[in-house]
């Protein structure tokens, strides 16, 4: 995780709020896995004391809290060794300033000693969906253009693959423009198990809403997929919430944008109990086994993100 610490690319108190939020999901997931902060000496203090004691900090100087999109993608190989694989974080097509925050990746991989493997694309792991058996997704908005991958498409779509140890790509237009990550896949659709994704939608698009008829163009492509056993995906759907307590117009209510740790789900609720309960049953349906704990993570949700956003695993390396 990163502790976010750039007051610039915040206003009034929403610095002070964000670190505190994400105080509660580092404490959370530190209860059933380790967890890493990535925090400059210098801007250690405040909330950051509120960590738990279990919460390792590592100096490596951060600007924001996106760790899902500047922080390493680590890989493993067929005899269970760890890399980075790297795809170059420019600040979402140069939309903030990540003097720090690009070199992340490479800092980890320094400090792991692990490889870093160049992968040929600029981009964000949280644009990009992957089953564990092959498939791979994204939206092609939060990966084609120049203010990213000057390339065509396929080509983009092969470097993931190999990137990622995937073997067949499916992309989604998405949407440019709506918003920093130009609809970033995470906060939409979610692989659970191969062949299994979960999807957060209205059974009735609005055609006046361009969130929610880019969300059924999604849709409407994964439904055309054949898993690698020729049989279609298997879908599940998720009511987003009906009410919010918060006005913020980039406000983020994505039950979808969640974190699987060991023995858990790390989730958000945002105060509309009848969609909070749905959500917590379909999670602890989808992940049997593992609790469920869902947090009030209002603050990073106006900053437009969640807790998948805030987060990044990395496996147990076995050698």
């Amino acid at each position: 995780m990163q502790w976010p610490s750039d007051p610039a690319i915040y206003e009034g108190d929403e610095l002070d709020a964000v670190q505190l939020a994400l105080v509660r999901i580092a404490n959370a997931i530190a209860e059933h896995e380790p967890v890493v902060m990535l925090t400059d000496q210098a801007t250690r203090g405040g909330n950051r004391a509120k960590l738990a004691g279990a919460v390792e900090l590592w100096d490596i100087p951060t600007d924001d809290l996106w760790c899902r999109d500047a922080g390493p993608t680590f890989v493993v190989d067929g005899a269970g060794a760890l890399a980075i694989a790297h795809l170059r974080f420019n600040g979402w097509g140069g939309k903030q300033d990540h003097g720090n925050d690009g070199r992340i990746a490479a800092r980890v991989a320094e400090r792991l000693g692990l490889p870093l493997l160049e992968t040929g694309l600029v981009g964000e792991q949280g644009g990009v969906e992957h089953d564990g058996a092959g498939l791979v997704l994204a939206h092609a908005s939060s990966w084609l253009g120049p203010s990213r991958n000057d390339l065509p498409l396929a080509t983009i779509g092969d470097r993931l693959c190999k990137a990622l140890g995937g073997s067949r790509m499916i992309w989604a237009p998405g949407l440019v423009g709506e918003d920093i990550t130009d609809f970033h896949i995470d906060a939409l659709a979610r692989f659970t198990a191969p062949g299994r994704f979960l999807i957060q939608i209205e059974d009735n698009p609005d055609p006046g809403d361009v969130w929610s008829m880019a969300a059924a163009e999604t849709l409407k492509v994964l439904e055309a997929v054949r898993s690698a056993q020729d049989r279609p995906l298997e879908i599940v759907k998720l009511t987003g919430p009906g009410h919010v307590r918060s006005s913020a117009q980039d406000f983020v209510g994505s039950y979808i944008n969640y974190y699987v740790c060991n023995g858990a789900v790390i989730a958000p609720e945002f105060g509309d109990e009848e969609t909070d309960a749905q959500a917590r049953e379909t999670l602890g349906v989808l992940y049997p086994g593992r609790v469920v704990r869902m947090l009030d993570i209002d603050a990073i949700a106006e900053m437009g993100g969640g807790i998948h956003c805030a987060t990044q695993q990395q496996p147990r390396s076995q050698r």
